[in-house]
């Protein structure tokens, strides 16, 4: 009786000592072989630098080193845009250099304005795409620092050293694609397609169940279309890693692209309906809503009641053929009034948005039913101009400035600083607000690199009997490894990427190492200050505030609205707000992007009710209907709320003239539909539409 306790309790340290080893193997197990690709790709890349003798080996270890991400879509897509932003920075040194191939001033300008135009780019483009645009700016800026030596004077080698420079940095890149490869088969695809099924189903199984019992609590459901918005745009990210690991869907992009637009539009569509019975008598909205349940395929019905979205990954064919079919046959039943037409074409927007998000999974999961469709082109949509132009303008004065302190001290270095100040100041600008204290943990994380490679240099390297590249490789590993475990945690945001990435370059490995104290700390100087400068220019000129972004969002918004009022607004208005809800900073209030979200659906309203009415018939008076929408139009433009009631009354009475009779009864319902549809979405976020509040 005495020994029974004693013995279950030695039973029971080894069981906790296995949980607490499970668990710091979950937590640790990932980072840990991320560490250990890092090191492979930087080790596979110094020696292929090493071995065809190249001048600057380290550019081919640093390039490995950034191209290596935690997950193997987001590294082969980032090294893939790495050689293509390379090739271009090269291209445009060389042409610099035979444009000013005597004039240092003028070159240097050059520099510091094509520093200015990538930055403005890689804020405009998004993910890798932007990654490009950043790697043609400081490529340049690398290939002209080998040119410009110490004293700045240009030496007339600027293609051979384009060749050199491009041939490192792609021989980087093709050695962590390798190592990446071959060690990771990769997820993002079958990630990507379990959230767009567990959108589609969700999204799905919420709007079947509103309408089987139709929300009265407004607030409750606009949260619930809120998060949805959140949910839709962080896709983007996990499209770019996935078109990364398939060549197949990077040529099908685009149905990815209509994929996400689709969700969007579902959004929209189901935001109205929803605001819509929610203005209805309950009797009233019950009864529509149920008259709309029941036109609903049983097959849906039966897939909203369960959670399990493999079953929407199935047969994702089968699925979009009965939401297409069914969208097309709800649009096409007849009814007798304005309300019900609005229920049933919002129910089948819903359906053909939830489609294309259903073509998409089809395309993720190889569906062999599915049939490829022809290649199109993602549009590039601009949100705003005004941040890309804060950072080209940061971007010019940063290498200008650090360009005049080099011409005016003659600092041996000042090459090297120019480069890293151009690195960091183009890669970071994208992150907007975030970007100072990511820079300020980059230059931290810069001196951490620079104090651990004097440790290897000259204290483990130097003691390497014999001098071969697998003791060196194994030497780097003993720092490479925990600093890229470490690189994936989100503890202090920028330090351990520095750490990491700049560890290479600082060490500047060798053929022959030499360990010249003095050469090692002007090289550690220059980097160490280039990245410091970049963080005192975010200091100095700060990205525009998440405040004040979300004004401008609203405010061009609105202005693109009243300019689609007066016949004069952009031909993709759905793209452009998809993208400033994409481009909406995480500060934003769920109001403010709710107003996006309605500015969203009024302006679908506006081109519907002139496709609808101007495709009227001459049975009915088509002049009035016209001359009466545009005046109410144009008073949506002007801002001015009573003109715009009264005028929707007067149309909503000219309607009703032509609700009960005519051949084309149906459309003159669905304009009285939209009508209906602007008008609710007006009076809920009329101090926005009417007065401009964006707060």
């Amino acid at each position: 009786m005495v020994e029974a306790p004693a013995n279950a309790s030695r039973r029971a340290i080894p069981s906790w000592a296995a949980a607490q080893l499970s668990e710091l193997l979950a937590a640790w197990g990932p980072p840990l072989t991320f560490g250990l690709r890092l090191w492979m790709s930087v080790s596979l890349a110094l020696f292929l630098a090493f071995w065809l003798q190249l001048d600057n080996a380290y550019w081919a270890g640093t390039s490995a080193a950034i191209v290596c991400q935690p997950q193997l879509g987001a590294s082969l897509r980032k090294g893939w845009y790495r050689m293509i932003g390379t090739l271009i920075g090269a291209v445009f040194c060389v042409v610099l250099t035979a444009c000013f191939p005597q004039d240092r001033v003028l070159f240097l300008g050059g520099l510091a304005l094509w520093g200015a135009a990538c930055g403005l780019v890689a804020t405009l483009l998004r993910n890798f795409a932007a990654y490009a645009a950043a790697l043609a700016g400081y490529t340049a800026a690398i290939i002209s620092s080998d040119q410009l030596g110490q004293t700045g004077g240009l030496n007339g080698e600027a293609f051979m050293l384009a060749i050199t420079r491009a041939s490192e940095i792609c021989i980087g890149i093709v050695a962590a694609g390798i190592v990446l490869a071959s060690t990771d088969v990769g997820s993002a695809p079958r990630r990507l397609a379990m959230l767009l099924a567990n959108l589609s189903a969700d999204m799905m199984r919420r709007f079947i169940d509103g309408l089987a019992m139709p929300a009265r609590d407004l607030p409750d459901t606009q949260s619930i279309h809120r998060e949805f918005t959140r949910k839709v745009i962080a896709l983007d990210p996990i499209i770019d890693q996935s078109l990364g690991e398939s060549s197949r869907l990077r040529y099908h992009s685009p149905v990815l692209q209509r994929a996400v637009d689709g969700l969007f539009a579902a959004l929209a569509a189901w935001r109205a309906l929803a605001n819509h019975l929610v203005r209805m008598p309950d009797a009233q909205a019950r009864q529509q809503a149920q008259a709309v349940l029941e036109d609903i395929p049983q097959e849906l019905k039966d897939l909203s009641a369960t959670v399990d979205p493999t079953l929407w990954t199935a047969n994702p064919i089968r699925l979009r053929r009965i939401c297409d079919t069914s969208a097309h046959r709800l649009a096409s039943l007849e009814v007798d009034t304005p309300s019900m037409r609005l229920l049933l074409d919002r129910t089948a927007e819903m359906f053909a948005g939830t489609a294309a998000a259903l073509n998409g999974l089809a395309l993720l999961v190889a569906d062999p039913a599915r049939a490829l469709p022809r290649r199109g082109f993602v549009r590039l949509r601009v949100a705003d101009w005004l941040p890309a132009l804060v950072n080209a303008g940061r971007a010019a004065v940063t290498i200008g400035a650090i360009e005049l302190f080099w011409v005016v001290t003659g600092w041996p270095n000042g090459a090297g600083a120019i480069t890293f100040a151009a690195i960091t100041v183009i890669l970071l600008a994208p992150r907007a607000d975030q970007a100072y204290a990511f820079a300020l943990n980059f230059a931290l994380g810069t001196f951490l690199a620079t104090v651990c490679a004097a440790i290897v240099e000259f204290v483990l390297l130097p003691g390497l009997q014999p001098e071969t590249f697998l003791g060196f490789s194994l030497v780097i590993g003993l720092y490479l490894i925990p600093a890229g475990a470490l690189m994936t945690r989100a503890w202090l945001p920028g330090l351990f990427v520095a750490a990491a990435v700049n560890f290479v370059p600082v060490l500047g490995p060798a053929n022959q190492m030499s360990y010249d104290t003095t050469q090692f700390y002007n090289q550690a100087l220059a980097i160490v200050v280039g990245v410091s400068v970049t963080a005192l220019s975010f200091r100095l000129l700060p990205p525009l505030s998440p405040a004040f972004r979300v004004r401008r969002l609203l405010a061009l918004t609105l202005r693109d609205l009243r300019h689609l009022a007066v016949g004069h607004g952009p031909s993709d208005w759905q793209g452009r707000v998809d993208s400033r809800l994409a481009a909406m900073p995480e500060q934003a209030t769920p109001l403010q992007r709710a107003r996006l979200l309605a500015a969203r659906s009024i302006g679908g309203e506006i081109i519907r009710l002139r496709h609808v009415v101007h495709g009227l018939d001459r049975s009915c008076n088509v002049a009035l209907f016209a001359a009466v929408l545009e005046q109410v139009l144009a008073a949506l433009a002007e801002g001015e709320r009573a003109t715009v009631t009264d005028r929707l009354g007067r149309l909503d009475a000219v309607l009703a003239q032509h609700a009960t009779d005519g051949p084309n009864i149906q459309d003159v319902l669905r304009a009285h539909a939209s009508m209906l549809a602007l008008s609710e979405a007006l009076e809920e976020h009329a101090p926005y539409f009417f007065s401009g509040v964006s707060r």
